[in-house]
């Protein structure tokens, strides 16, 4: 490394360390695969001192690796390494968190959401699935999704909901929610639902990031309810997700968006501005509820709108034939954000918003985006129009409390212009 490339890198400011927060395993080809993820992440941000901390059975702890962190940098973030929202995310891993900032007084720590809802895990979740597929066709074949199960109905509810987005996404007969304790139904029992459905061919997808007790069990239920049946459609069982690039990428956007968070103490971080948009050309990807309330402001600040979207709303549809906007009835191509001065994602696919905000950023073009706020370049604040004013609020991640604010200042104006 040469002088300039030595201080090139003293001169960077120092990121936050990472602290994956794992569950933790006997088996030890599973505790292999988080220390395996971990060394992918360091590849992904390789700026980045990146550890890792158990839950549970396996070592260090959660509280011992963040301690250890916080003494080199007194700013943390901490990713945990989980699917569902359930006991750990909730209650364990933000104890265990607190109690290893505790030690190092002065320190903070960004606690980033579980993995859950990505839709990059459900795209691996399809690979796994489609990996055992052999010569089995997609149309003829149901899938049984397996979960953990936990006491807390809203994540089991995730579950289920996951398995209704795979069998969108996929081309399967059905997709059928199962899981392993606490809940029902139970992995035997979606087994024989799946049969009393007419199931053909039947893949098990383990809903698990690595090797461990519930992939084993999985396996050993699958291998005993086919003992038991032998006459049964046949079954094959996926893989867990396991390290891989794609769960790394995962596990780095939730750091990037912790870190900003300590980055802006908790602030709004954006820079307020009121833009001139008459005449001027606009681009709405969406055609849904949340466009339709944007695409109205927008008209009413003089817009040129263009929207792109396979469907427009019954208000939409009415104004685009009174010629109020230009319309595209087709899905969101590279290329569209050209000659834009403003750009809003808003569909409710959060893989297309990431590539119209990517293009975007490309061509130096702010963009909202409807789904996640820190991914776009510009932020929608909550307005409203009071005594000749238009007031503008934004919010920290607190849509009901901007909300407040912003009503609140509205009604001080109305008062003000009353006295006056």
């Amino acid at each position: 490394m040469t002088t300039l490339d030595q201080a090139r890198r003293a001169a960077r400011p120092t990121r936050p360390p990472l602290v994956i927060a794992a569950h933790g395993t006997r088996d030890p080809e599973g505790a292999r695969a988080a220390l395996a993820l971990a060394d992918l992440v360091r590849q992904v941000l390789p700026d980045v001192t990146v550890s890792i901390g158990f839950v549970e059975l396996t070592t260090p702890g959660i509280a011992d690796a963040v301690a250890t962190a916080a003494r080199d940098t007194p700013q943390v973030v901490v990713v945990p390494l989980m699917l569902g929202n359930g006991g750990h995310v909730r209650r364990d891993i933000p104890e265990a968190l607190e109690a290893g900032r505790a030690r190092v007084p002065g320190s903070r720590v960004a606690y980033a959401p579980h993995l859950g809802p990505d839709p990059a895990l459900r795209a691996l979740t399809l690979d796994r699935i489609r990996a055992v597929l052999g010569d089995w066709a997609e149309p003829a074949t149901t899938v049984v999704l397996v979960g953990r199960g936990c006491s807390i109905a809203g994540t089991n509810a995730e579950h289920v909901a996951l398995a209704r987005l795979l069998e969108e996404e996929g081309a399967f007969a059905q997709v059928l929610p199962a899981f392993l304790q606490v809940t029902g139904p139970d992995l035997p029992a979606a087994l024989d639902r799946a049969v009393r459905l007419g199931a053909e061919r039947i893949v098990v997808a383990p809903n698990f990031l690595f090797p461990g007790s519930m992939r084993t069990w999985t396996g050993d239920q699958v291998a005993a309810w086919r003992d038991a049946r032998p006459a049964a459609p046949p079954v094959r069982v996926a893989e867990v997700i396991g390290p891989c690039a794609g769960l790394a990428a995962v596990v780095a956007d939730r750091y990037r968006a912790g870190a900003r968070r300590l980055d802006d103490g908790g602030a709004t971080p954006v820079y307020l501005s009121g833009l001139v948009l008459r005449g001027r050309d606009v681009l709405v990807v969406g055609g849904g509820r949340v466009a339709e309330r944007r695409i109205l402001a927008l008209l009413d600040a003089g817009a040129r709108v263009r929207v792109v979207s396979p469907i427009l709303t019954p208000v939409l549809s009415a104004l685009e034939l009174a010629g109020r906007f230009s319309w595209s009835a087709r899905a969101y191509a590279d290329g569209d954000v050209a000659d834009a001065w403003y750009v809003l994602a808003v569909t409710d696919d959060p893989a297309v918003n990431t590539r119209v905000a990517a293009e975007a950023e490309t061509r130096h073009t702010f963009c909202v985006r409807s789904d996640h706020a820190a991914g776009g370049s510009a932020w929608t604040p909550a307005t409203g129009r009071s005594a000749g004013m238009l007031i503008g609020v934004v919010g920290h991640r607190e849509p009901r409390r901007t909300a407040a604010v912003r009503d609140a200042l509205l009604e001080a104006a109305r008062t003000l212009a009353e006295d006056d």
